[in-house]
This record gives C-alpha cells, sequence and structure tokens, in this order.
C-alpha cells in the first residue's frame, strides 16, 4: 500500500508518499506567498493551491519505482491552513480570492456586530469558542458589506482541503473539526450546523455535508485523474486544517497530549477529556471522532523569523542558528513582542504590534534572531499557562514541523516552558497525518509504529530563574505599550487607505 498526503499551507505546500510502515518514499515541496492587499487583509487565490497539489502529486509520482505509475497510490489524504473562508458559486468557482485564518484581521467590525446581535456568552456557549480573527462567521459578513455582488452570487463555502476534496472528487464536504471553527455557524454541542444562526450571518450559503477527517469524501474522478496523473478511483478522505492533522502525525490525540507546532504560525493542540469553554482559547471538536481539543494559535512565529532573515539579507540559515546560540539567553538585553501580525490566542487583539525593547548599537542580527525565538517561546509559555489555569491538562508535548530542525528553537521552547518535549521520527507534520488519515481509511494502521519518537528535549533547570525573570518582562511589556500599539495600528490603516 502507498497512500499520498497533501498539506496548502501558508508559505508553501508540501506533499509526501508514504508505505505501509509509515516509510516516507519521496517529499515535494512548493513554495507561495500569501497577498496582502491592505493591513490586516491576508488573501490567497484558491487556483494556487490546486496548481500546487498538481504539481506537488506528479512530482511524487514520477520519484516511485513503478517509473510513476498512477497505480501506485492507493488513498489520498489532504489538509491545509484554516480555517479559510473561500466563496464560491454552486459549480464550485472561487468568486473571490480566500480570506485565510486568523492572520487576517479585516473583521473586526463584523466580530462586534455579531456580538452584540447574537451575545457573546450565548456564542460561547453554543459553539465552545468567542468570536475571534479565526472565526469564520463575521469575514463571511465582511463579504456581503463590502463586496455585495460576490455574496450575492456565493452558494458555497469551502476552506482549502475541502476545496481540494472537491476538485479531487466533485464532492462538497466539510469535516467536523473545521465546521467546529466556522464560529457561529456550528454548534459544538449538537455537534452540527446551527441553522438559525448559519442563515443570520451567511444567508444563501448552502452549508456543507459533515463529515469526520478520516472519512472517506469520494473518489477521484477521471477529469482530476487527467490533471494530476493518479488513478481514477481512488478513495479521498475529507481532511482538516493543517495543524490538527500535525497533531495527527505525531499521535497526540490523547487525553492530556499537547501538539506543538513549528511553523510559519505557531499552534498549540490540548486534547482534554470533555468541552472546556475558554474565552481566550478556541475550544474544538477534535480531527478523530470523540475527541475534543483546547487550542491556541500565534498570529506569527516562523514568520517573524524569515521576516528577519530577509531584512538582514537571507544570510546561510545554519550561520544564523549559530550566531543565535552565542548571542545567548536573553540575547544580550533584547525583549521582544512576536505580535507583528497581531495576534490570536491568548490576547485576541488584531491591533497588537511586534515591538523590539533593549536595542543598542552594539546589537547584532545573531541577537535579533535569537531575540525572535525567545519571543515566540514566551508566547507559547503564555498559552500554556492560560490552558492550565482554566484547566487545560497537558500531561505530555509533542514538536512538530520545520522549526524543529537546527535544536535551537526546541530547546529555548523547553527552557522557557519548563517542559520536556518529544521529537517524532518523522516531523514533516500536516502532510504525514493526511497520509495516516488516508491509510486508516482503507487499511489498519498504527501512528505509534509509523512514527516513533526520536529524542527528547529536556529543560535547562540552571536557566529557568532567569527566563522566569524575563518572562515577567514580557507579560509587563504588552499592558505597558498597548496605547502605544494601537495608535500606529491606526495609523497604519489610514496610512494604507491614502
Amino acid at each position: 500500500m502507498t497512500v499520498l498526503g497533501v498539506d496548502i499551507g501558508t508559505s508553501s505546500s508540501k506533499g509526501v508518499l508514504v508505505g505501509q510502515d509509515g516509510a516516507v518514499l519521496a517529499t515535494a515541496v512548493r513554495d507561495h506567498t500569501v497577498d496582502r492587499p491592505e493591513p490586516g487583509h491576508v488573501e490567497m487565490d484558491a487556483e494556487i493551491w490546486w496548481a500546487r497539489f498538481v504539481a506537488i502529486t506528479r512530482e511524487l509520482l514520477q520519484k516511485t519505482d513503478s517509473g510513476g505509475t498512477a497505480a501506485s497510490v492507493d488513498a489520498v489524504g489532504v489538509s491545509g491552513m484554516g480555517p479559510c473562508v473561500l466563496l464560491a458559486d454552486a459549480a464550485g468557482t472561487p468568486l473571490r480570492p480566500a480570506i485565510l485564518y486568523g492572520v487576517d484581521t479585516r473583521a473586526t467590525a463584523q466580530i462586534a456586530k455579531i456580538d452584540t446581535e447574537l451575545g457573546r456568552e450565548e456564542i460561547l456557549h453554543r459553539c465552545g469558542s468567542v468570536l475571534s480573527t479565526q472565526a469564520v462567521g463575521p469575514k463571511i459578513a465582511w463579504v456581503a458589506e463590502h463586496e455585495p455582488e460576490v455574496a450575492a452570487r456565493a452558494t458555497h463555502l469551502f476552506t482549502a482541503s475541502s476545496f481540494l476534496v472537491h476538485r479531487l472528487t466533485g464532492e462538497y464536504v466539510l469535516d467536523q473539526h473545521t465546521a467546529s471553527q466556522a464560529v457561529p455557524l456550528y454548534d459544538s454541542l449538537a455537534q452540527d450546523w446551527y441553522a438559525p444562526w448559519a442563515e443570520h450571518v451567511a444567508p444563501g450559503i448552502e452549508l456543507p455535508p459533515l463529515r469526520w477527517p478520516g472519512d472517506i469524501a469520494g473518489r477521484v474522478t477521471s477529469a482530476a485523474a487527467a490533471a494530476t496523473g493518479l488513478r481514477a478511483g481512488v478513495p479521498v478522505i475529507a481532511g482538516t486544517v493543517d495543524a490538527w492533522s500535525e497533531a495527527v502525525s505525531v499521535g497526540a490525540q490523547n487525553t492530556g497530549d499537547l501538539m506543538l507546532m513549528y511553523g510559519t504560525t505557531m499552534f498549540l493542540i490540548n486534547t482534554v477529556a470533555e468541552r472546556m469553554l475558554v474565552p481566550q482559547l478556541w475550544s474544538t471538536i477534535g480531527a478523530l471522532p470523540g475527541t475534543r481539543n483546547l487550542a491556541g494559535g500565534m498570529a506569527t512565529s516562523g514568520a517573524v523569523t524569515q521576516w528577519l532573515r530577509t531584512l538582514v539579507g537571507s544570510p546561510d540559515y545554519p550561520a544564523l542558528l549559530a550566531e543565535a546560540e552565542a548571542a545567548g539567553p536573553g540575547a544580550r538585553g533584547l525583549l521582544m513582542l512576536p505580535y507583528f501580525a497581531g495576534e490570536r490566542t491568548p490576547i485576541a487583539d488584531p491591533d497588537a504590534r511586534g515591538m523590539i525593547a533593549g536595542l543598542t548599537l552594539e546589537h547584532t542580527r545573531g541577537d535579533l534572531y535569537r531575540a525572535a525565538l525567545e519571543a515566540t517561546a514566551m508566547g507559547v509559555r503564555h498559552n500554556l499557562d492560560t490552558m492550565r489555569a482554566e484547566g487545560g491538562d497537558v500531561r505530555r508535548v509533542v514538536a512538530v514541523g520545520g522549526g524543529t530542525k537546527g535544536g535551537l528553537w526546541t530547546r529555548i521552547v523547553s527552557d522557557v516552558t519548563g517542559l520536556e518535549q518529544e521529537v517524532p521520527s518523522v516531523t514533516i507534520g500536516a502532510s504525514y497525518g493526511a497520509a495516516f488519515l488516508a491509510a486508516s481509511a482503507v487499511s489498519d494502521v498504527s501512528i505509534a509504529t509509523w512514527n516513533p519518537v526520536r529524542e527528547r528535549i529536556a529543560p535547562d533547570p540552571g536557566i529557568a530563574g532567569f527566563y522566569a525573570q524575563l518572562y515577567e518582562l514580557y507579560l509587563r511589556l504588552y499592558p505597558a505599550t498597548l496605547d502605544i500599539a494601537h495608535a500606529l495600528a491606526r495609523h497604519q490603516r489610514d496610512a494604507a487607505a491614502g
């Protein structure tokens, strides 16, 4: 058996072919960029998603031992950044670029309006989460207000993974987990769409039937087979949001498990025994039937480090890591707030802004890079502290994603949080999780066998006191500069508006 997994990410798309035993047979990556037409607006053309899927699939098929024959793939798994808002007509044709997940902060006015109309507490109780920049409903409302001609033609709602499923199979479905982030359209108690609120917030949208991420959604059509090189009739699973697929890829599905995703953004998913209502975080349906999660997500992490690399002339990555290592804990007196695209959890402030405090003429790019890594670690601790304060159950931390390479970033996070992290043998992430879900749909497989632990990263107790002091300063820096950050955010919007 060979399965294909493809993930559509924020800065790149990745694909993997995996054998029956979990061995990675081939990988492929395609970089891309998002569009930022205005401050706070983050979009992407959905046709890029399909083009990346086609290119990745064809490359992987060409790498197979069978000489690239499509017959070697027995099931297809997909995942993608999300939840995104892609509005389409009845034929599934996109009507505008997809509005991305919580990094897109355009719908703040709509959040306030819907909160007033439906009630913030009522939304939290029914949906499991309050409205935030992560929520789907306010972004649909934004389109209705600002692009009424698009809203009038829109009948279908897709996200990245469900759009790929539609292109591959012709089926219009959405997975339960992604739906649980479609606040306030979804009832997390009933685990189904809530028609009164859906009609109020998204009139005219025919919401898709719901499936579990590992359910077979359909089979590859002849047209999709011709485009991709896959064999017609191959089963395709419903898929889900990339972070939840990443959690599947490392087996972080038991109560007390926490998946920590090192990517363009930082994501935390804690599997909990029962539904928890925490306004500062997201309470969601899990990727597997019967599971529930308490989740958090930072608006940036790897995005900040990539911005810095570009700013300083994109030096060799290992060299920059070595410079950051040499800077030492505290980056020689620097402290950064990583809110370069606002922040999602736990502060839920789209107008928060990045800040670097303590700069002198003696500071180097290595110091700045170290400060960025420490800033994301502080953000992780802030989310973890919020989880635990509200009853979250964190017993085991599993790290995954591209940021686990090199070792420094993961060590800093363990030192700042005081938690040991497990790093699995395969850290490819979401595409590997999608492949596993696809394999599970057609065969009996175990993620513990597929992806055993490769390394454990223990915190250094000798540095715990220093980082505790730095963390206290981190917590004080945001409220101390809040008014200034918000004023600058308003200025940025005014400047962009001309």
